[in-house]
């Protein structure tokens, strides 16, 4: 199997991570539907896929609201006839001390990075039971394997994000259904992730780090590639992709 044809719903794909994906796997023949609050940024970039001979289309995406997500999954089998991977993409990291008690901000990060992707994969899992094939993408983060001060509560989340993703790992071979998971651990990777967090000095904190070490977002998509491209019996699950200047 390749990635020539499949049909590949992605979140958070107006910039960054998503976006990068997304251009990536449609110059390789992949079908790509794609889901972000950002109808303007959308448009464009299913308008540049378009133009350079791919084919994409989109849905304005809150991943919160679990109908719009399965709208988002309904466009992909509509327009395209069916469904093969979803890359759970979208994610928050307004990162501060726990002492600063931004407690909105752990809501958010918590509806988002936790409830989005179950969210998502509430959306396919129907399908992918019913067909028994399917691949479950998810973005958890380098503070999903390690701890980082100031990202407790967004570690917490990308934690649980790993946790999930193994859990349907074991129950889909356990119940053949053969659905692949992917968890994936990028570390400083230079997307507007930056431009959620609030809290001042974290912010300036984090730009200069990633100013100093950090990578594209191409860097994620070749991975993402790479895993979606593996044959049907082959389950490559687990990525940290870390720019090569940081510790």
């Amino acid at each position: 199997m390749t990635v020539k044809d499949k049909v590949v719903v992605i979140t958070g794909a107006s910039s960054g991570i998503g976006a990068a994906t997304a251009k990536q796997l449609a110059s390789h023949g992949a079908k790509v539907v794609l889901g972000a609050r950002r109808e303007d940024r959308l448009a464009a970039l299913v308008d540049e896929i378009k133009a350079a001979g791919g084919q994409a289309a989109y849905q304005v995406t809150d991943v919160t609201k679990a109908a719009e997500v399965q709208a988002l999954v309904d466009l992909a089998q509509t327009k395209f006839g069916g469904l093969d991977v979803i890359f759970n993409n979208a994610g928050i990291m307004p990162t501060s001390p726990i002492s600063a008690l931004h407690t909105d901000e752990w809501d958010r990060m918590i509806d988002i990075n936790i409830k989005g992707v179950l969210n998502g994969v509430a959306a396919v899992m129907p399908i992918f039971t019913a067909q028994k094939s399917g691949q479950i993408i998810t973005t958890s983060s380098v503070a999903g394997i390690k701890s980082f001060t100031g990202a407790g509560v967004y570690g917490a989340t990308k934690f649980a994000v790993r946790n999930l993703m193994e859990v349907i790992r074991m129950e889909s071979a356990q119940e053949g259904t053969n659905i692949r998971t992917v968890s994936l651990y990028p570390a400083a990777i230079n997307t507007e992730l930056l431009h959620t967090i609030m809290d001042k000095t974290a912010k300036q904190n984090m730009t200069a780090f990633y100013q100093q070490v950090g990578i594209s977002p191409e860097a994620v998509a070749n991975v993402v590639n790479f895993a979606i491209d593996q044959p049907e019996d082959v389950n490559v699950n687990e990525f940290t992709i870390y720019p090569t200047k940081q510790a």
